[in-house]
């Protein structure tokens, strides 16, 4: 959602490997990957984040070419799926974040629009994940709107 609501080009970022085979160097199998992303999910930690647990700690560039399946495939096989995908989940916390921000600074007006920006973002999202069932048809925004 880089360019949606201005005419940046976004942040840069890391590449990703350009071969799909699994790296020679890497030591684990495809059932120990699978293993340390259960348990790392029951410890808690979102996809992401085990993702990059398991490149910075064990030394596995990316799960999908090693076990052939994504993390997100893996939870929701073992039954550990997160309840709403994480990039809705991280809209929510910052219009969180924000909302708690306009409480203490009732008069802030650039926070006011960019939080009107990042809700619309959030129906967007609700609409397409009810279409597609990753969520109910029936859930609603776990926060009200501050009346401003």
């Amino acid at each position: 959602m880089g360019r949606m609501h201005a005419r940046k080009r976004g942040k840069s970022s890391s590449k990703r490997p350009l071969s799909k085979t699994p790296p020679r160097w890497c030591k684990y199998t495809p059932e120990e990957i699978e293993a340390l992303v259960v348990k790392l999910a029951k410890e808690g930690n979102l996809p992401s984040m085990i993702g990059l647990i398991l490149r910075d700690q064990y030394g596995v560039p990316l799960v999908r070419p090693i076990v052939g399946k994504t993390i997100t495939q893996i939870l929701k096989e073992n039954n550990l799926p997160p309840p709403i995908p994480e990039d809705l989940s991280n809209l929510i916390a910052k219009a969180q974040r924000m909302i708690a921000h306009l409480k203490r600074f009732k008069s802030d007006r650039t926070n006011i629009h960019r939080l009107q920006l990042i809700e619309s973002k959030i129906h967007r999202l609700v609409k397409y994940y009810k279409k597609v069932g990753k969520i109910p048809i029936d859930w609603t925004l776990p926060y009200e709107r501050l009346k401003v």
